[in-house]
């Protein structure tokens, strides 16, 4: 019994990290991007967030700022410590998990905000709620402090900023294309969202906006091919509490083409939801 090794939320993260992102090159890089990302795409399920902006600055951190409620930041009853930190530092605590503050919600079902935070190797979070701006700051998952009131606010919102910790990920070398893909899908699949994303280092910045949710998608994914009719075939359904939508338009190719997605997350292979 003396040889079994028992860690910590944080220390299993920065020990096993491609069990939480999948990776430790590239693609877990963009992984952390997303998780943030989607935790203001929950807000925005929600209808309370209609703005995200990203924003690659050229050291390398990455900040991601939504018009969203704001996280809470009283005391959490379970932990003793805001819900913030909560939220923040505690795998499977966020209020995705607790079915009543969001119906539908993307990315690692809780685990997210704190498994960017445990793999940064600093995090700082800005909360805009209640008329006040509250800030808190991390180094490689561990709260430096309690959460502050740092000034007025006049809106709502969460703003994350953090940087990649090099000890595990090496060199932090974002790719602007594919952040900018990811990003236009969820902008697809969220009508009347708009994701902003700016590359600073590479003065590069794309705005996705999109009224007609995943049937914009459909034409996209048919650009430069000869459509059998002009307006994609839409069905949106809710059945027992679940929304599905459905969006099609045939083409002049023998190949059919078909992305399925739950809660936002791209199901490459497929599940229930696609063969019904």
């Amino acid at each position: 019994a003396e040889d079994i090794q028992v860690l910590g939320g944080r220390e299993a993260v920065r020990r096993r990290p491609s069990m939480y992102i999948g990776s430790i090159d590239q693609r877990g890089l963009h992984h952390l991007v997303y998780e943030i990302v989607y935790n203001s795409i929950d807000e925005a399920m929600s209808g309370c967030c209609d703005k995200i902006l990203v924003t690659i600055q050229e050291d390398g951190v990455v900040r991601a700022e939504d018009n969203g409620r704001g996280i809470p930041v009283e005391v959490h009853p379970a932990t003793n410590t805001s819900a913030l930190e909560t939220v923040m530092t505690t795998l499977h605590a966020g209020a995705k998990f607790g079915g009543k503050t969001y119906q539908v919600s993307g990315g690692l079902h809780g685990v997210g905000a704190s498994v960017v935070n445990a793999l940064s190797s600093w995090l700082r979070v800005n909360v805009r709620r209640d008329g006040k701006l509250y800030q808190q700051d991390y180094k490689q998952g561990i709260p430096q402090g309690e959460v502050i009131e740092v000034g007025e606010a006049s809106d709502t919102g969460t703003t994350i900023s953090f940087l990649a910790d090099e000890e595990i990920f090496g060199k932090v070398n974002y790719a602007f294309n594919s952040l900018s893909e990811r990003l236009r899908e969820m902008a697809y699949l969220n009508k009347e969202l708009e994701i902003c994303l700016k590359d600073e280092g590479r003065e590069c910045e794309k705005t996705f906006y999109f009224e007609g949710g995943i049937t914009g998608f459909v034409r996209h994914l048919n650009r430069g091919r000869a459509v059998r009719h002009h307006q994609p075939i839409y069905i949106p359904k809710e059945v027992n509490g679940t929304i599905v939508e459905v969006a099609l338009q045939y083409n002049d190719g023998f190949a059919d083409s078909t992305f399925s997605f739950a809660n936002c997350v791209n199901t490459i292979d497929g599940g229930s939801h696609l063969t019904g």
